[in-house]
């Protein structure tokens, strides 16, 4: 089975073999992705290697239903945050327990068992409307934490910040997860001590409740008001099933099954190496999707194999997406 050979990936070698698997499953089955491949002018048994593979745009996934013509019907449908009145993605998951695995993997890989720890979860964006991936990955996280004391917090951060305070005089690990400007927020209200059994993880975004900060000046503020050494992050999106993790410095790295690669900003069929770029992501878990999407970020790749998010392109700079009317 074709989904346990991604969870088996091993090596660079595995990845590229399982990856050409993947694609030639999903240009047979997934009839959007297909049709964008054809377009493209692309001979499926001229692609060899990752990159070689075509990379569906992101936006795709506002316009049609990006998902495997063998499924009958979704398990899940996730979608995208946005202002009202705004066209939001939506991913079709087929098997849910595909998502589970991968990310539950992956958290064991970055941080190991999620009974070592207590979770709390700081997300109110997230939690105050449906079709959340991201609540949906950390209500398991916190389920299987097995732990009373885990649990998720929409406004009631006086509550948190004791079970904050609790755990850590009991010498706990805790894992704090939770939307930038709702940590933003809770240093502001709350005068807290240093915190040494406590990682503080950040999901991303001001969703509009703040102005914008550039991650550095982010972890900065976030590092001096939490007293931590450093602020993990999480990168996800709606329209994947995996997860990269950065423990630190805004590096990120993946799991075995999910890659990233950088595409020139002005040509986005070729691919720059170490200078700022567009992100591609292969998720080789998307198995019932798409796991080849070009994503609106633009990043850099390092030496190690860790990548850096530097910001977004502004839509008028994206370039390539006049396929997005097929």
């Amino acid at each position: 089975m074709l989904a346990s050979k991604i969870f088996a990936i091993q090596s660079e070698e595995d990845f590229e073999q399982v990856a050409i698997e993947v694609f030639q499953y999903q240009y047979e089955n997934c009839l959007p992705y297909r049709k964008f491949c054809n377009l493209l002018n692309t001979d499926p048994k001229q692609v060899v290697h990752s990159t070689d593979i075509p990379f569906l745009p992101i936006e795709f996934f506002k316009s049609h239903k990006i998902f495997d013509k063998q499924q009958t019907e979704a398990e899940s449908i996730f979608t995208s945050s946005g202002t009202t009145g705004m066209e939001r993605s939506q991913h079709y998951v087929a098997i849910n327990k595909i998502y589970e695995e991968s990310f539950l993997r992956a958290f064991k890989q970055f941080y190991g068992e999620t009974t070592d720890y207590t979770i709390l979860a700081l997300l109110p964006s997230y939690l105050e409307r449906d079709g959340s991936s991201l609540i949906y990955m950390v209500d398991r996280l916190i389920k299987d934490s097995n732990n009373p004391s885990s649990g998720f917090y929409l406004h009631n951060t006086e509550d948190l910040v004791k079970k904050l305070l609790d755990q850590e005089k009991l010498g706990k690990k805790t894992l704090l997860i939770g939307v930038s400007y709702a940590l933003l927020d809770l240093i502001e209200d709350f005068d807290l001590p240093a915190l040494e059994h406590t990682i503080i993880m950040e999901t991303g975004g001001m969703k509009g409740k703040r102005k914008e900060l550039i991650k550095q000046e982010l972890h900065k503020i976030l590092a001096v008001g939490f007293g931590v050494p450093q602020i993990h992050s999480e990168y996800g999106m709606t329209e994947l099933l995996s997860q990269a993790y950065s423990s630190g410095n805004g590096f990120f790295y993946t799991p075995p099954w999910m890659r990233v690669l950088t595409r020139d900003t002005e040509d986005p069929l070729s691919y720059v190496e170490y200078v700022t770029g567009g992100i591609n992501v292969i998720d080789l878990a998307n198995l019932h999707s798409c796991s080849f999407i070009a994503t609106q970020d633009l990043g850099k790749l390092h030496l190690d194999g860790s990548f850096e998010i530097i910001g977004r392109f502004d839509n008028s700079d994206i370039r390539g997406c006049n396929l997005l009317l097929l």
